[in-house]
């Protein structure tokens, strides 16, 4: 084996992927990185990954792609978009609307980015068989595997972590699904993205709940995606009002970021579409969701994975934070709610409501 096969495999490697729908390519080394590891465990040692606790049980896995996969030599890198047509902070005034992070509007991407890198894989092999290059063994992971996706697509090119530690990338801004091949084969690496957030604190100033120790650094106990995403149970009573309309995660610190204009709709998958219902759905409507309308209405979304229970707990305080009178019928019937989550965020939200009534 050449390294010019290798090298001509790679680039044919990076023109498929970007057939299929990847706007980001690059190569990195599937060797343990000792200061990408030392974060990790500086991290994990703070608690501040909440009650994630599969971050921790799988440390050993986590630290480095050959941790999780002894064969592995290089890790393909690749993200897709799903940059915004509109400015997703544009139903902040909206009280009577649920805000619904813009990854999750559209079709699931676990699914969609999970089909290319199966594809891409499965080229890879065949190819590297044609081209008389022995033995290339992959693996695909995207999202749920213990995998340090964005500190590999650092490691890789496809951009660098921002001081709200999300990737962001010089042509794709900070709206980037990541996924990753693991590889028996030694490619050729690509060159590693430089920091390029200079002075810039947009991402730490607009955070509604201070979720920003420091640049770089993020408490997930305090991030809304964590709290209406990965939070069980009812949310500390200190961040509900920051909440606002948030009623399934939050993009205001990616959608400050001064990259996001160079992000082109163009590159984003059709898939990642918002279908228009959940584009600024009414809290009215969802407030009288049960378990067979929750799971029609969010059929094929990521949003699915929270249960009916954790959503309508969201919609709830988004409920209380509207001040909308009209509203207090619908949070008053689910005074009684069977799951006590949402027993307790309607009793939050009825006593604000009329708070703000009296008022």
């Amino acid at each position: 084996m050449t390294t010019t096969a290798l090298e001509l495999l790679a680039k044919d490697l990076e023109a498929e992927a970007r057939a299929l729908g990847f706007a980001a390519f690059g190569i990195a080394s599937a060797r343990e990185d000792e200061v990408r590891a030392a974060r990790l465990e500086e991290w994990l040692a703070e608690g501040a990954y909440g009650s994630m606790e599969w971050m921790a049980d799988r440390l050993h896995h986590r630290r480095s792609p050959q941790g999780l996969w002894p064969q592995a030599r290089s890790v393909i890198a690749l993200g897709m978009s799903y940059a915004p047509a509109l400015d997703p902070l544009r139903l902040e005034a909206e009280p009577q609307v649920g805000r619904i992070s813009v990854y999750a509007q559209g079709a699931d991407y676990h699914d969609v980015v999970k089909k290319a890198l199966k594809h891409l894989a499965r080229w890879l092999v065949s190819e590297a068989a044609k081209r008389g290059i022995p033995d290339a063994e992959v693996k695909v992971f995207t999202d749920t595997a213990p995998v340090m996706e964005k500190p590999l697509g650092q490691a890789a090119g496809l951009g660098w972590q921002g001081k709200h530690t999300n990737l962001v990338s010089r042509e794709e801004g900070s709206w980037l699904f990541l996924g990753e091949i693991y590889t028996s084969l030694d490619l050729a690496l690509s060159t590693p993205g430089r920091d390029r957030c200079g002075s810039c604190s947009a991402c730490q100033d607009a955070c509604p709940t201070a979720a920003f120790p420091a640049p770089y650094r993020l408490d997930a106990r305090r991030c809304i995606s964590y709290l209406t995403i990965e939070h069980k149970g009812p949310v500390p009573e200190e961040f509900r009002a920051a909440l606002g309309n948030r009623i399934y995660g939050c993009d205001d610190c990616l959608a400050v970021c001064p990259w996001n204009k160079f992000a082109d709709t163009a590159h984003r998958i059709k898939a990642f579409l918002p279908r228009a219902e959940l584009t600024a759905p009414e809290l009215a409507d969802l407030l009288t969701l049960d378990d067979a309308g929750f799971r029609k209405l969010f059929s094929g979304s990521p949003i699915k994975r929270v249960g009916r229970n954790r959503f309508v707990r969201n919609c709830l305080y988004a409920a209380g934070n509207s001040g909308l009178a009209k509203l207090s019928p619908l949070v008053e019937a689910l005074l009684g709610d069977e799951d006590e989550a949402v027993a307790d965020a309607a009793k939050w939200a009825l006593e604000r409501l009329q708070d703000r009534q009296k008022a």
